[in-house]
């Protein structure tokens, strides 16, 4: 039995490099011709696109492993079905389940291995990518903000500004409210607009409303300009969210979630995506169920065959994981159900596929 899996193993694995480097390259070029017009606008080096390319490598090879598997591991048995070696295997007492348990064992060392990858190498380097590329065709980032509302990390200040300007650090119809330990109301500031500087914000034609007394009674004071350092909330705080849940490692996900809700800013968007990269992590683990289900369908051109099917069941894939990602966003699934359900999907159709095989 160790004989016939090292037998088949060896078939799948040559397979699998071979459609691994030509899925990374079909995508290394798609991406090259898609922006191929800007490179020219900006007259960018070939060794500056060279250097883009190369750090986008990682993320191709992470986008091409299913695909990649899918299509090497269907292939490999669809060898057999065509060849008619399935039969004196089947003949000799063993399983077609226990015959692709190797490819189950690879689906999940690439499943484990795939998300380390992925933290550790694919997020540092898209992250240098995209720098590069937007130096290369000379994009700049707008990180102004309108109509923003921040809470301060004790929660007791929050601030309201129709707009942020990022290039002057400057901050425009502004309204700021204290809250004292109990969460009561406790003051309240107006101000035409207000600027950072040494490390806190000075804000200018003011009116300060203070609570007084168990009543609630309010005075009204008019302040030219108001410089208090309790007022430290940085720039960076009021910036658009740029920030891309993908771009991030998951603990630094998790994290930036936890931000988001503290300060009463929209989060499903954040979280489905953080609940992604766990499910994402599945993926090569079910398309080998997939795959083993696929093997037997062809028995003509199955190379090619099982080529278009590994693209059609990616498309398929990334076109439901879409289609649940924006149903999550937008709060009719949960952020955990819009990020698993494709995998969901695709475990059930390879289970069914998979007992209802030819044998």
């Amino acid at each position: 039995m160790k004989t016939l899996h090292w037998m088949l193993l060896r078939n799948f694995l040559g397979i699998f490099l071979v459609s691994l480097l030509f899925f990374v390259l079909l995508l290394e070029l798609f991406d090259v011709f898609a922006n191929l017009w800007r490179y020219l606008a900006q007259e960018t080096t070939f060794g500056e696109i060279l250097r883009i390319a190369l750090f986008y490598a990682p993320k191709c090879l992470s986008y091409s492993m299913s695909p990649a598997l899918l299509f090497s591991a269907a292939f490999a048995l669809g060898t057999l079905y065509r060849n008619n070696e399935l039969i004196a295997i089947i003949g000799s007492g063993v399983s077609l389940y226990r015959l692709v348990v190797p490819f189950f064992v690879v689906g999940a060392v690439l499943s484990v291995g795939g998300f380390l990858f992925e933290e550790h190498v694919v997020i540092p380097t898209f992250g240098v990518k995209n720098e590069l590329y937007n130096a290369a065709v000379r994009r700049e980032v707008n990180l102004s903000n309108t109509n923003v509302t921040v809470m301060s990390g004790d929660t007791r200040t929050v601030y309201h500004a129709d707009y942020y300007n990022d290039k002057r650090e400057t901050i425009t119809e502004v309204m700021i409210l204290w809250r004292d330990d109990q969460g009561r109301f406790a003051a309240r500031l107006d101000a035409d607009w207000g600027e950072w500087s040494e490390g806190r914000w000075i804000l200018h034609n003011c009116v300060r409303y203070v609570a007084r007394g168990a009543g609630q009674e309010m005075s009204r004071r008019v302040v030219s300009l108001y410089d208090s350092e309790e007022l430290d909330e940085p720039p960076s705080t009021f910036r658009k969210t740029t920030r891309d849940v993908g771009e991030m490692k998951a603990a630094e996900a998790r994290e930036w979630v936890r931000t988001l809700r503290r300060a009463g800013l929209p989060y499903r968007e954040a979280l489905t995506e953080y609940y992604g990269k766990y499910s994402l992590a599945f993926t090569p683990f079910v398309v080998v169920l997939l795959a083993a289900g696929l093997g037997g369908w062809f028995r003509r051109n199955v190379l090619l065959m099982n080529l278009l099917a590994a693209l059609i069941a990616t498309v398929v894939y990334y076109v439901i994981q879409m289609i649940a990602s924006i149903l999550a966003k937008n709060g009719y699934l949960p952020p955990a159900a819009g990020a698993g359900l494709a995998v969901l999907i695709v475990l059930a159709a390879g289970t069914i596929l998979l007992k209802n095989a030819r044998t």
